[in-house]
């Protein structure tokens, strides 16, 4: 209830105490997730070592910068009243978060223990250019210099400079998009076209402007020149942030209902039981059925069951 669907602490009890007639203060709550975290943490174990070695990895960190995405208020975390922020890293079928005083390397240097060999999938912020040697920024991030930045922009520039780099940018964007929707596309089968997306990508960069905007996205472009249209040369990679968003949304969510944490410890525990909950959901498990299968296992044996894998339908 409060992991999964997000309902309070005080919810909880309520409904546990009123419709199960089992009574348990919030201490009480708090014990038993300590205790259940430390019980599953080698899967959690396990989900950082499949984030770190899978071939494509989503990344995504609660921030100022997400302050427009969710009801305009900020979105970092709270730890018994300091300022802490929530690393989400997540592929198709798994899911890892991590809370931390730091938004930038030391975070990153604590997950990524070297340096990360797949395709990294973030929005712009520069504290992920360390890890990856090959990455692909986020084309429709409003805090990037993809298509909704240059929607924010032309609320209040009007320059008839920033009006043709915008349409200019605009039309480079979607043609990369347009070209991987193709239902023909492969690697290679347009490598003349990804060529010349590549040219027109890198005349606009190399532009002189004027107008302040059109000249601090060109140097971002520039910046970025070959993290922007990696997802032509790699079908497992997307255009876009949108996974690693979809994963945070939930905890920020949570975060609301939650009021954060008061301990580090409280923290590391919030962060397993996040990522196991919705790893298992990624993998189309059943999150409650599962623990608790494993959990009988584990009072049986003494041995956590494996961490189970991507359930396939039938057929």
């Amino acid at each position: 209830m409060y992991i999964g669907v997000g309902v309070s602490i005080s919810q909880v009890r309520e409904l546990l105490g009123g419709q199960f007639q089992t009574f348990l203060s919030d201490g009480g709550l708090a014990a038993a997730w300590q205790r259940l975290a430390t019980v599953l943490d080698p899967w959690y174990v396990q989900l950082a070592e499949e984030a770190r070695f899978s071939a494509v990895l989503h990344a995504d960190e609660t921030g100022p910068a997400l302050r427009s995405r969710y009801a305009g208020r900020s979105t970092s975390w709270r730890m018994n009243g300091r300022t802490w922020w929530l690393w989400c890293f997540a592929n198709r079928t798994c899911c890892y978060y991590m809370l931390d005083p730091s938004r930038g390397s030391p975070a990153l240097e604590k997950f990524f223990t070297e340096a990360f060999d797949g395709v990294l999938i973030t929005d712009f912020w520069p504290a992920y250019n360390a890890f990856a040697n090959d990455r692909q920024c986020c084309l429709v991030s409003r805090c990037t210099s993809g298509l909704r930045e240059l929607e924010k922009v032309d609320e209040h520039n009007h320059s008839a400079e920033w009006q043709a780099f915008a349409k200019k940018l605009r039309r480079l964007v979607r043609d990369g998009i347009r070209l991987r929707k193709r239902p023909d596309f492969a690697v290679g089968h347009y490598s003349s076209r990804v060529l010349l997306i590549d040219k027109r990508m890198m005349e606009l960069a190399e532009g002189h402007y004027a107008d302040a905007d059109a000249k601090r996205l060109a140097g971002r472009l520039f910046r970025f020149r070959d993290s922007l249209f990696t997802f032509l040369d790699d079908l497992d990679v997307t255009f876009d942030n949108n996974l690693a968003e979809r994963m945070i949304r939930p905890a920020v969510l949570l975060r609301k209902v939650s009021l954060c944490n008061r301990s580090e410890k409280g923290a590391a525990v919030q962060a397993v039981l996040m990522s196991i909950y919705r790893t298992l959901k990624l993998r189309g498990h059943d999150p409650l059925a599962t623990i608790t299968s494993a959990l009988r296992t584990y009072l049986t044996t003494g041995q956590l069951p494996p961490l189970p894998v991507q359930s396939v339908a039938d057929g």
